[in-house]
């Protein structure tokens, strides 16, 4: 079972104040003062997202740049997750679900914070409980922490490497990034699929015009 951080839910807790979304990057580090996490999570001054080079499900190279022209929604998780990783991502889904042909102009993709257990054959047979459209990512530790890091993502183990149970902590947010690969915002654990359509639907029309 993972467990959502105090900072990280901190920062949740400003999104849903104000809706279950947060246009701005607001996120915690364990290596930050208070002082400096607040300085972050008030003002937004440091930049989320970028470029990342990983694996996919089908065992095909990725990157960043294959998904232009949509709009993408990133997370973080683990296969091995039983508890806010299943919820975010029927989330996900049922977005796209009710969303209907207008889903084809989003993309989402999970990307695992355990990458020496969540191969790409251990990704497709997860993601395809979810959506056939969702795409699972992968790649070697050191690749997984550069795109983690890029999107101020926490990730660590609570206990030594048990094969049959894992557990990681990590951070929950589902984040937003528009078709140029430009961070939006990130909704919160928990959103519910409505919210997310909420926010998406406009933009997807905005597009359209």
């Amino acid at each position: 079972m993972s467990k959502i951080l105090l900072a990280c839910a901190f920062a949740g807790g400003l999104a849903t104040a104000a809706g279950g979304w947060y246009a701005y990057p607001k996120y915690e580090s364990p290596q930050r003062s208070a002082a400096e996490l607040m300085d972050v999570l008030m003002w937004g001054r440091e930049p989320v997202g970028g470029p990342f080079a990983l694996i996919d499900h089908n065992g095909r190279p990725r990157t960043d740049l294959d998904f232009r022209g949509k709009l993408m929604l990133v997370y973080f998780g683990f296969t091995f997750c039983s508890d806010t990783c299943p919820i975010d991502l029927q989330s996900i889904a049922g977005a796209l679900d009710k969303l209907g042909p207008a889903a084809e102009a989003v993309q989402p993709l999970f990307i695992t914070v355990d990458p020496e257990m969540d191969t790409s054959e251990q990704l497709k047979n997860y993601v395809a409980l979810f959506h056939p459209r969702m795409i699972g990512l992968t790649g070697t530790p050191r690749q997984t922490r550069q795109v983690a890091d890029a999107y101020k993502v926490y990730y660590a183990r609570t206990e030594p490497t048990k094969r049959g149970d894992p557990n990681v902590d990590h951070t929950g947010n589902t984040f937003l990034v528009d078709r140029d690969g430009r961070y939006l915002g990130f909704f919160p654990p928990g959103t519910s699929s409505d919210r997310l359509i909420e926010v998406i639907r406009p933009l997807i029309e905005r597009a359209s015009r």
